[in-house]
């Protein structure tokens, strides 16, 4: 084993790309609902960060769970989370919150991420070599 692979530590759920790409639509929705109408603050802003936040905690929480049949059922609570999110992006968009390019970014991000939470649930359900 080399030295730069002795250093690095196994981070768990961190490692999977379908956690990093939901931290990654983080950073997108809070960029997106910073520029959100004031009066919304605690409102569809609220609840699309929580949302948005609930992805990428139950991708963790899922892989830290005893198994996969936990891990299968949070990764599914997560892709709900997703849709949420994007009906709140859509929502906004039809409000004018935010234009057509902001939109379709968005809603590209939550394609992507849960393309990848569809594949890590199917991955779960396939029995371990």
């Amino acid at each position: 084993m080399s030295e730069s692979e002795s250093n690095r530590k196994s981070t768990g759920y961190q490692d999977l790309i379908a956690w990093q790409k939901a931290m990654t639509l983080i950073d997108c929705v809070y960029a997106l609902t910073d520029r959100w109408p004031g009066h919304e603050t605690f409102g569809l802003r609220s609840q699309i960060r929580r949302a948005v936040v609930s992805v990428a905690a139950n991708i963790a929480e899922g892989q830290g769970r005893n198994g996969r049949k936990e891990f299968h059922q949070h990764l599914g609570i997560a892709y709900g989370s997703l849709c949420e999110v994007e009906t709140m992006i859509q929502v906004g968009f039809r409000q004018k919150y935010h234009d057509e390019n902001a939109n379709t970014a968005s809603l590209a991000s939550c394609t992507e991420v849960g393309r990848l939470v569809r594949g890590l649930r199917i991955a779960i359900q396939s029995p371990p070599p």
